[in-house]
């Protein structure tokens, strides 16, 4: 199902969630956001029940981790 619904996405922006946003999720940091160009956004939370903030990781050299802060 995910590859269906990501697949061919083409990313707008990667942002950290905004005060408001953090706010709304009643979480206490702030995660990394991948905003798409069809509108769907993915926000890293540290598990599936969405309990807080999380960090994406990636094999980049020069960008091994988005943190959360």
């Amino acid at each position: 199902k995910a590859n269906t619904i990501l697949k061919d996405l083409v990313v707008q922006q990667v942002r950290w969630m905004s005060e408001k946003e953090v706010s709304e999720y009643g979480w206490m940091g702030s995660a990394p956001v991948i905003e798409f160009t069809n509108g769907v956004v993915i926000i890293a939370s540290m598990d599936d029940e969405g309990n807080d903030a999380g960090a994406l990781f990636t094999n980049h050299k020069d960008l091994s981790v988005l943190p959360r802060i």
